[in-house]
């Protein structure tokens, strides 16, 4: 006798429902005499939800969330503004803000503006501003930060320089090789 597996038994079908939004122009089509005004009106509403969806871009910025138990493999991440990782990423990316949550995982190169790691990072990383690693936080591989803060309990290990790294202003750029284990918060 043999056994189905609940994963691919029958299920009831489920219609075709497609998601209805409303357009701000449906209102000047279904105006009836109103004519020209309601075409003003109908052109008037779209530039404004276009002005505020361009608005709500530039404040909230984009973001890619790697959900748990999601793993995205090979790829090169850009126009990103922050990048959050709960599963596994391994890929190439340039992009304002990291975040690495506790159970995440990145590996691969970033340059990116501001880290915050509470998971694991391992490869080549270039924070131009700040390096958060918190207590759960491992970061190893070649690291490059302008700041760093390490809570206590935080690792870094590899080979770590503090600076910028954007040419002229690395002059003053310390390198080490390094295994650290933070006794307690750091700042640089």
């Amino acid at each position: 006798m043999a056994v189905q597996n609940p994963f691919f038994g029958k299920r009831e079908p489920e219609p075709f429902q497609p998601r209805q939004t409303p357009s701000p122009l449906q209102g000047a089509t279904t105006g009836g005499g109103l004519g020209g005004a309601s075409a003003q009106q109908a052109a008037s509403t779209a530039a404004a939800a276009s002005s505020k969806a361009e608005t709500r871009a530039d404040n909230g910025g984009s973001k890619l969330t790697v959900g748990p138990n999601i793993k995205l493999k090979g790829v090169e991440i850009t126009d990103c503004d922050t990048l959050v990782v709960e599963g596994t990423v391994e890929a190439t990316m340039d992009s304002r803000v990291i975040q690495i949550a506790r159970e995440g995982a990145f590996h691969g190169t970033a340059e990116i503006d501001v880290a915050e790691i509470h998971g694991l990072f391992d490869g080549t990383l270039t924070v131009r501003e700040k390096l958060v690693i918190h207590s759960t936080g491992k970061v190893s591989g070649k690291i490059r930060y302008g700041k760093v803060v390490i809570e206590e309990g935080g690792q870094l290990t590899g080979e770590i320089s503090a600076g910028s790294g954007s040419g002229a202003n690395s002059g003053s750029s310390s390198t080490a090789r390094a295994s650290a284990h933070a006794p307690a918060a750091l700042a640089a």
